[in-house]
């Protein structure tokens, strides 16, 4: 009788490592960058091949595994396993079958994979300064005669789950979980400056408030301004609308503003376009979400550097509504406002 078990339990490990080895022999880790065309590349993973290697070519010593087993996934299916999976927001599960690799294997390339893009934070988003700041003033006046202009800011709802800790905290006034991501961008479109790690509660004009780049502006680091919605307070640098306008000049300088500041709005909808797993639910905590969204940042201004960009008409680019609680006009806001309405908008 004891034989008998013993020889039941050599047979059962016999199986299971039967089974194992089956697994890494069937599984079959296509490069569809091989297989597929640039068309067909750029819908799957909204990048083209050249922009691909590029960023293969940045972050594949952080991502590269450093063992002697020969089934390792190499740098650059990780890169379109995560890809894959900002591009559509689906499932691991799903991500990894149209790959070839396991669920569990998909949750941690997208992890290491944005984890080392973050990296490039300080090289792909960057405030324009010096002879870059004059261009961008150039290029916001072209569009609508608003001067000194170096950026728009806005903020945007990314769903998220509901989280383990201070749950009620990420619930924003539209009624469902999320982060409240705060960006910058220029006129083409370039993100310049993001902050994304505050609740979906929390108003836009704290997050400006706290953000380092506010900090910049109040101690006069940058000669220009930012226009902003009736959700940022009106200061000396920041630009909101008159709620009222009961001029002329007014109405002018409502409309400049309004024609110039879409353009951060357009940003949002072009990224949300590129990257599908924004405009839904990120199925994870906060903290990782918000890696996810900042990698995605840096991929949207890589993409735009290299003239690797998705169609930004304006008739398809969602536009997204900004924050209905206006704020007050107070102290040097109010005189600069008044100065720029008299001086360019009479």
């Amino acid at each position: 009788m004891a034989a008998h078990r013993r020889h039941k339990r050599r047979r059962r490990r016999q199986m299971r490592r039967i089974r194992r080895i089956s697994k890494r022999v069937i599984r079959d880790r296509m490069n569809p960058l091989e297989i597929y065309s640039e068309d067909e590349i750029f819908d799957r993973y909204r990048f083209r091949t050249p922009t691909i290697l590029y960023i293969l070519d940045k972050i594949s010593p952080a991502i590269m595994h450093n063992t002697t087993k020969n089934s390792a996934l190499p740098p650059i299916l990780q890169i379109l396993t995560c890809l894959r999976f900002l591009a559509t927001g689906a499932f691991h599960r799903l991500v990894g079958d149209s790959i070839g690799v396991s669920e569990t294997t998909t949750g941690r390339c997208c992890r290491s994979v944005c984890d080392a893009i973050v990296h490039l934070l300080a090289d792909c988003i960057t405030f324009p300064k010096g002879n870059r700041a004059r261009e961008t003033k150039q290029q916001f006046l072209k569009i609508a005669g608003f001067p000194n202009v170096l950026g728009c800011v806005d903020g945007t709802f990314i769903g998220i789950i509901a989280p383990n800790e201070n749950e009620p905290d990420y619930v924003n006034r539209k009624g469902f979980h999320s982060l409240n991501v705060q960006a910058v961008c220029d006129a083409n479109f370039r993100i310049t400056s993001i902050c994304a790690k505050w609740p979906g509660s929390v108003h836009d004009s704290r997050i400006w408030r706290e953000s380092a780049l506010c900090q910049k502006f109040e101690n006069g680091e940058y000669n220009g301004f930012l226009l902003g919605d009736s959700g940022y307070p009106c200061k000396r640098y920041l630009m909101t609308p008159f709620l009222n306008p009961s001029t002329v000049p007014q109405q002018r300088f409502n409309a400049s503003l309004y024609k110039t500041r879409v353009l951060v709005e357009q940003t949002f909808g072009i990224l949300k376009r590129r990257f599908s797993c924004l405009q839904g639910v990120l199925r994870t905590d906060p903290r990782q979400a918000t890696r996810y969204i900042v990698a995605c940042a840096i991929l949207h201004n890589i993409g735009i550097d290299r003239g690797d960009i998705v169609d930004c008409r304006q008739d398809e680019v969602q536009l997204l509504g900004g924050n209905d609680n206006a704020l007050h006009v107070v102290g040097d806001g109010l005189n600069m406002r008044n100065h720029i309405v008299d001086t360019y908008f009479t």
